[in-house]
């Protein structure tokens, strides 16, 4: 089995909290591929893509580091909850920064994995970070176009009026007011009418014992997300995006909108090695946590990994 070792580590002006996920057998002697794993929105270290994900590629025989975004869950980082993608893109820059100073990690096969947000995330740091030698995006969801077009109910300019009210109003002195991104159950959700695969199977992943952990917060300091309504994920991917690339969706297309996302991205991609891959009959939120679509996507990302690495 893999072991997990929480480590602290500089950032801009705070600490970032991480698990270092480690294989069997594993000799401090030894140089070994490294993989960072990045968190959904709302999410933290310790769900999909430290449990899940990163524990997978551990036992398979890689040095894994899943991070908690600024801001957010143990790392440091105020006001609480923002939600920046530049600062998120960072966070996984200073992450490969630690693993290169580690002794045991071959500082020339570093590679990147994220979920949903984290794995738009992901392949936004692969364009603008070359150290980076290989990228996977598990239901990767860009965080810029959904908060245009879900987020804001298809009236970006009237949200953006609205984030702009809410930082005068708090610069004034006015209480910041951090969201809730999800209904406090599934009950509750479907008692407002809200009947999207993505919004209820969230709520069900993160609402409930599957999912649910002290910092997956599912929170947000939406008067400081402005930085999101101008941002792409894929941004000049046709021209810097040449490292391997793989993209897991499922089938069934949410409101969240990964399966756009996912296919967009491969077209996207300047990368002559890159695959996508659909797990068929599955969603979203299957791919979090559900043993059958993990091991479709795990079936592909660990020999990819391994020779791309």
């Amino acid at each position: 089995m893999s072991t997990i070792q929480t480590v602290t580590y500089q950032n801009l002006g705070w600490k970032t909290a991480a698990d270092i996920y480690l294989p069997p057998g594993f000799d401090e002697g030894k140089k070994y591929p490294a993989i960072v794993s990045t968190h959904p929105i709302g999410s933290c270290k310790e769900q999909t893509a430290g449990n899940i994900y990163a524990k997978g590629l551990a036992e398979a025989g890689f040095v894994v580091l899943v991070h908690d975004a600024s801001f957010q869950g143990a790392s440091g980082g105020t006001p609480r909850f923002i939600e920046d993608p530049a600062i998120r893109v960072s966070d996984i820059r200073f992450a490969v920064d630690y693993l290169q100073s580690l002794p045991y990690v071959d500082a020339e096969r570093i590679g990147a994995i994220g979920v949903c947000g984290g794995g738009a995330y992901t392949v936004h740091a692969g364009i603008t970070d070359h150290r980076l030698k290989a990228l996977v995006s598990i239901t990767g969801v860009n965080y810029g176009r959904l908060i245009r077009e879900g987020f804001a109910q298809f009236q970006p300019r009237q949200l953006a009026q609205h984030i702009a009210q809410m930082r005068t109003e708090q610069a004034q002195g006015g209480e910041r007011e951090v969201a809730n991104l999800l209904p406090a159950s599934v009950a509750q959700a479907q008692e407002a009418g809200l009947t999207d695969i993505d919004v209820l199977e969230a709520t069900e992943y993160y609402k409930t014992a599957r999912g649910q952990q002290p910092n997956g917060a599912t929170s947000q300091l939406m008067s400081f997300s402005g930085a999101a309504m101008g941002w792409d994920a894929f941004l000049h991917a046709e021209v810097l995006l040449t490292q391997p690339l793989m993209v897991v969706i499922g089938d069934k297309p949410g409101g969240f909108g990964a399966f756009r996302d996912g296919w967009e991205i491969y077209s996207r991609a300047a990368s002559t090695d890159k695959h996508i891959v659909v797990a068929e009959g599955w969603s979203h939120y299957d791919l979090y946590d559900k043993p059958e679509p993990v091991a479709i996507a795990m079936a592909k990302v660990v020999p990819f990994f391994k020779e791309a690495l």
